[in-house]
């Protein structure tokens, strides 16, 4: 016992130690700086994919590490011996068909070398990484969105501020647009093949919803759509559509009378998707002299969306047949 040490002070076991490294899934190395000689304990070789063996060279460990990194590491590790005090790197390496992230972490500037041979730990941070880059994903996510609903807002805000007539009459519409919006993004989810978006039924629901239970009678909207799904943008773009139709519809047609009521149905095919909706039981509609406001928004959307826009004004209620490209509606 030195004289800093107090009788307090535990005494280690190699054991004891070993059992610590072993909990902390800790790989031991050592790196002879001059021939270039990398000693590993077992858990470092089963780290690499390597097999058990004596030494192996630093060149011979480089065939496992990503392209990508291959050349990143070879200079940190050629530097470590002018690098001041504790280094570390993160770098990919490839074990048969699966990548693997590891951290290499050693002491710098010839701190603790014996001779010439430097000491230090690898660490398998693979989960965190992967945790990481899918934080990043959604932060890039998120971002695209706002950037994405600002830029609507702002078109929104611009075409409402032309077609009306009043100051409350245009924080009404927009309003009602943006909440709109507001129901669609809260549909978005990840899909597989890393796209987000969300199921064309769904999100009809969710948009008409407040329109579906209005005046004395429930279930005023009915949907019966097939399992197709929309992209993120698509799906904004098919939330205003939506809000449109059945602006127009309290306005003026169906769903502005009780016993009223409006089905949207869907027919699929391998280019397009075909979108009906079919108005039942509302006031005789006639076809309006000029197009208004929804129906010029309507069908710009619809254009966006590789798409086309038409209307039949039957006396039993508008149908209206919006005919997309699946593609467009899908990316």
């Amino acid at each position: 016992m030195t004289a800093e040490q107090s009788a307090d002070t535990p005494q280690w076991e190699v054991t004891d130690l070993r059992r610590a490294i072993e909990a902390a899934g800790v790989a031991l190395w050592s790196w002879d700086v001059d021939t270039d000689r990398i000693t590993m304990d077992e858990r470092g070789f089963h780290l690499w994919d390597v097999g058990v063996q004596g030494e192996i060279t630093f060149e011979d460990l480089s065939e496992k590490i990503h392209p990508s990194d291959r050349d990143r590491v070879r200079s940190a590790f050629t530097a470590t011996r002018a690098t001041v005090g504790a280094f570390d790197i993160d770098f990919r390496i490839l074990s048969g068909d699966k990548l693997r992230w590891i951290s290499a972490r050693g002491q710098g500037n010839d701190a603790d070398i014996v001779g010439s041979v430097m000491f230090g730990i690898f660490i398998d941070v693979t989960h965190r990484k992967q945790a990481e880059e899918a934080h990043e994903l959604l932060a890039g996510e998120m971002s695209h969105r706002v950037k994405n609903l600002l830029a609507i807002a702002s078109s929104l805000t611009m075409i409402s501020s032309r077609s009306t007539a009043s100051a409350e009459e245009m924080a009404h519409d927009l309003t009602t647009r943006l909440a709109a919006l507001g129901r669609a993004h809260d549909l978005v989810r990840p899909m597989p093949g890393g796209k987000s978006g969300a199921l064309v039924g769904d999100l009809i629901s969710v948009v008409l919803a407040p329109y579906a239970e209005m005046g004395e009678f429930t279930d005023r909207v009915r949907v019966s759509v097939p399992r197709i799904a929309t992209g993120d943008g698509p799906a904004t773009n098919l939330a205003l559509i939506l809000h449109e139709l059945a602006t127009n519809s309290v306005k003026y047609g169906s769903l502005s009378v009780d016993p009223g009521t409006v089905d949207i149905t869907c027919k699929v095919n391998e280019n397009e998707v075909a979108l009906i909706w079919t108005e039942h039981n509302g006031p005789t509609v006639s076809k309006p002299t000029e197009a208004g406001f929804g129906s010029k928004l309507v069908n710009r959307v619809v254009a966006q969306l590789g798409g086309s826009f038409s209307a039949q004004w039957a006396p039993a209620g508008i149908i209206v047949k919006l005919v997309l490209k699946k593609d467009r509606l899908e990316a």
